[in-house]
């Protein structure tokens, strides 16, 4: 059952931030497929599915928040990602502080995503770790 999990985790982290992608490049061209209904639901289902998979892990392999720092970060980092990801794609008053966002949203994805792989709570930052 772990495995099944793991791996619906996974292929959800991939989505999530391949829509985070193409809806940030929608949203730097002006495209109006950003209003179309399924890219305003789609998304949802995608990261609805990626937290309960990793609740579910993270209740699986003992390590949850607070008690496991990699846990820990990976929470943080995903607080940061949401934010940035509204400002890019919702909230930014301007082109350019969207635009800034999403850059930043992308690092922190992509962050998010090291430190899952090193286990490490400083991820790609930690001195000599290259992912």
């Amino acid at each position: 059952m772990y495995l099944a999990i793991k791996h619906l985790h996974v292929t959800c982290v991939v989505l999530s931030g391949l829509g985070f992608l193409l809806r940030g490049m929608w949203m730097l061209t002006g495209s109006r497929r950003l209003q179309h209904r399924l890219t305003r639901v789609l998304p949802h289902i995608v990261d609805s599915l990626l937290l309960g998979s990793a609740l579910a892990l993270a209740a699986m392999i003992a390590q949850y928040p607070f008690f496991a720092s990699w846990v820990t970060a990976k929470v943080f980092g995903l607080i940061a990602y949401i934010l940035l990801g509204t400002v890019a794609l919702k909230r930014g008053p301007t082109l350019a502080i969207r635009g800034v966002a999403f850059a930043a949203a992308i690092a922190v994805f992509l962050w998010i995503v090291s430190v899952a792989l090193t286990k490490d709570p400083l991820g790609y930052l930690a001195a000599g770790g290259a992912v």
